[in-house]
């Protein structure tokens, strides 16, 4: 059965090149505090989150992961909807200013399924394939 539904456009949130530069410069520094300070100077810049919850996933402290990934998964949802996204509809990976928010939301599920809340480590990898599987796929490999 066709769905004759037109699907909604595909939302692309807007680059921020200071905030961009400041994460590189955080991942040459390849320390916590780098990371922190960016999180702290550009709070809405969920690429310094989901760098954050990777992080802290990677040391084992996948409470801290999840405290993170949530914090960069509310930020990149407020940013989503003042974007045009309704709820719905593709979040692109091709498009470099979304990977933050769906980098926050992989690293939400898998922090979710380590504290044992595996409900929402389901809906999160859900949430993330409908926004786009090639984020899933691309996250998974690494």
């Amino acid at each position: 059965m066709q769905n004759l539904l037109p699907e909604p456009p595909a939302t692309l949130l807007p680059a921020h090149a200071e905030a961009d530069a400041a994460l590189a410069a955080a991942e040459q520094a390849a320390s916590e505090e780098a990371y922190a300070e960016v999180a702290a100077r550009f709070p809405t810049h969920s690429a310094a989150w989901a760098a954050l919850g990777s992080r802290a996933l990677a040391a084992g402290q996948a409470v801290t992961a999840y405290a993170y990934a949530r914090t960069g998964y509310h930020r990149g949802l407020d940013q989503l909807r003042r974007n045009g996204w309704k709820g719905h509809g593709p979040v692109p990976w091709s498009h470099q200013p979304n990977r933050g928010f769906l980098r926050c939301l992989y690293v939400l599920s898998r922090a979710a399924g380590e504290i044992g809340e595996a409900d929402e480590a389901a809906r999160c990898a859900q949430f993330l394939r409908d926004c786009d599987p090639a984020a899933g796929d691309a996250l998974a490999s690494n």
